[in-house]
């Protein structure tokens, strides 16, 4: 049996990796819990020395080491690897991927479908960038789930958009810059550091990602999905896999992906690409690089697939060629991962569903499970990694037989699923028996 140590490994993710084909044959263990990986702002140094300290003191070997969040998982992982030559990615090339300035500049050399970007000083007094002008998005070189990102349309919102992330920046900045001392940087990107902001032209049409990896120096993009936002709002609604757009456009964002994959020097790691497509131009532009598969696609392909992305992860991290020989079958034709969400202000969750509701549900829906997010007496915007136009209430993933069917699994799920708020300053007490 091969030990593997997974970083921010959670209860969810742990059932998932043992149902992979790799995964029977491993034990997990844990490397750092998510609550001081992602609660206030941490201290990175800190964070590898207790982690060295738990891999030095297990009785029996480290086979390999590996994780699938986001900041600052997937930069400890490179560092741990290093420290004892297991198979990863490198620090740099994952940095170039998650510095958004660094990572806009790689893509520049090799692509042109990225948009105007430029640069915004917290200090004194910014002023807006043109290009990209308006509309554009507003966010720090460094962030994990749209944390920080701002929609901006005018100067008021410009404004205001700067006075909240001077206030919020260091949470991520300051650690990124513990990162950012561990890298030899270019003199653009050190000059800049981790607490500075991008600003991006807004983008639109159709959200699409794709899904891959890199193996001794062989870039596969394997899969393409499907993001879709909620009506006039840029919070996503859900995540589908496949892709229901036009085969020449999904070649096309494999072919943009490989491109900036190489150039980065990404090697021996997962990742997922994301872009934007516009339909009526015919326009394609490149989102985000994440040196990473997403572990919320996991059971959607293990729906339609058969097997977890995990299982490449496992793969890679164990030094073993990730491709699959074997073409796995899932028993549903789509899937999605559903984001039921209270959009305006904050709120105290008196009421959220029970177990025993969640379970009857998923009993009564073949192919749906359902994650209820927030905690009664939390206030929503205590929660962690939301984005700052939303709330999550619940993750619903869905298997159907077509789009019209999960469709109808949602809107059930959703008029299933009791939640009751009130006011942040309003003493009232959780709802005896609401508790998960």
């Amino acid at each position: 049996m091969k030990n593997i140590f997974v970083v921010g490994l959670d209860e969810r993710n742990h059932e998932i990796l043992r149902r992979t084909p790799t995964g029977r044959d491993c034990r997990f263990h844990q490397l750092l819990s998510l609550d001081e990986l992602q609660t206030g702002e941490v201290d990175i140094d800190q964070l590898i020395d207790k982690a060295e300290k738990v891999l030095d003191d297990f009785p029996d070997t480290v086979d390999a080491i590996c994780g699938y969040w986001d900041f600052p998982v997937t930069l400890l992982v490179p560092i741990l690897c290093e420290r004892r030559g297991l198979p990863s990615a490198s620090l740099e090339s994952v940095v170039k991927c998650e510095h958004k300035y660094w990572s806009r500049l790689e893509q520049r050399k090799v692509i042109d479908e990225y948009p105007p970007f430029a640069l915004v000083e917290l200090n004194g007094d910014p002023t807006v960038p043109d290009p990209p002008g308006y509309p554009m998005w507003l966010k720090p070189v460094k962030s994990a789930s749209s944390e920080l990102a701002f929609h901006v349309l005018d100067d008021k919102d410009f404004e205001g958009a700067v006075s909240e992330l001077r206030e919020g920046i260091d949470r991520i900045g300051r650690p990124f810059e513990q990162i950012l001392s561990r890298v030899d940087l270019p003199p653009e990107i050190s000059e800049v550091g981790g607490r500075t902001c991008l600003a991006e032209g807004a983008l639109h049409g159709v959200q699409a990602a794709v899904e891959g990896f890199v193996y001794r120096g062989d870039v596969v993009v394997y899969a393409s999905l499907d993001s879709v936002d909620y009506p006039g709002s840029p919070a996503f609604l859900r995540h589908q896999y496949p892709s229901g757009l036009p085969e020449e456009v999904r070649e096309r964002m494999a072919d943009v992906s490989e491109r900036v994959i190489r150039q980065v020097g990404l090697d021996n790691s997962t990742f997922s690409v994301e872009f934007f497509y516009d339909p009526v131009e015919d326009g394609l532009n490149l989102l985000e690089v994440n040196p990473r598969h997403s572990q919320s696609h996991a059971e959607l392909f293990e729906l339609v697939d058969g097997i977890a992305n995990h299982e490449r992860m496992l793969l890679l991290s164990l030094g073993r060629d990730p491709r699959m020989t074997a073409e796995a079958r899932g028993e549903f034709a789509v899937a999605a991962e559903w984001y039921h969400r209270r959009f305006g202000d904050d709120g105290v969750p008196v009421r959220v569903p029970t177990d025993e509701e969640v379970a009857e549900l998923e009993r009564s829906l073949p192919g749906v499970s359902v994650k209820v997010v927030p905690e009664p007496g939390e206030p929503l915007s205590q929660m962690r990694s939301q984005d700052s136009y939303s709330f999550e209430l619940a993750k619903i993933t869905i298997g159907a037989a077509d789009e019209t069917e999960m469709r109808a699994k949602y809107e059930r799920c959703v008029e299933a699923l009791r939640f009751e708020f009130v006011e942040e300053d309003e003493d009232v007490k959780p709802e005896q028996g609401a508790e998960r």
